[in-house]
């Protein structure tokens, strides 16, 4: 239970503090875009070692399937991480309504899909992000071939890579639990368009378990 409840409270910290830097920075500008991308990483840089210890810290659901389908993991534990990071999603966008309540600001930080072209755009934006994400999740965290202690400094730094460049296209999800979260509150396109950053990740995050396991494979 320690461990679902880990996935939650990083899910929470990286939904709260990513998205909350994207709705009072601002992604207009390429400081903001910047601002963004690095209150992502270093969010998962920080948990990685708060919670690394007790759930492998992967508060993206799409990390929990790659683990899965590399059969490091449980399908009984990878539920359980599930609803974990999907709760902790909630809450830290709930969190974020509130405080943009308090502070008289439109609440913010839902992903969307207009700039890459609609839906089909997204998809293939989130896919590919999300693949080259999971894949050097899988990579550094391996047993044998892994960076050790320096895979979540590796994992953080590659997701700010990919929010640089799919911010102005999706706004960058790479994550179903933490566009899910803010889909909730911001409603309206967020809400009727969250099924293509809850599905996109997913097959983001199969593909590369299909490809660490060949690149991993020792024949």
């Amino acid at each position: 239970m320690k461990k679902y409840i880990a996935e939650c409270v990083g899910t929470m910290v990286l939904t709260l503090l990513g998205c909350g830097t994207a709705v009072f920075v601002g992604c207009g500008e390429p400081a903001g875009v910047l601002a963004t991308a690095v209150a992502f990483g270093l969010a998962v840089v920080a948990m990685a070692y708060t919670i690394g210890a007790i759930s492998g810290c992967h508060i993206n659901p799409a990390i929990t399937l790659g683990v899965a389908l590399s059969g490091r993991m449980s399908w009984k534990d990878a539920c359980g991480y599930w609803v974990g990071q999907f709760v902790g999603g909630i809450v830290g966008a709930a969190i974020l309504f509130a405080i943009c309540k308090v502070a008289g600001v439109e609440m913010g930080g839902a992903n969307g899909v207009a700039n890459a072209g609609g839906a089909c755009g997204a998809c293939l934006v989130e896919v590919v992000a999300t693949f080259i994400f999971v894949l050097v999740v899988l990579g550094t965290t391996d047993e044998k071939k892994g960076a050790g202690n320096l895979a979540g400094l590796a994992i953080g730094l590659t997701l700010i890579l990919v929010h640089l460049v799919c911010i102005n296209l999706t706004g960058t999800s790479v994550n179903p639990a933490r566009s899910f979260g803010p889909a909730l509150f911001v409603c309206g396109d967020a809400i009727k368009d969250v099924w293509v950053f809850i599905v996109a990740p997913m097959v983001g995050g199969a593909l590369a378990a299909i490809a660490w396991k060949g690149l991993a494979c020792e024949k």
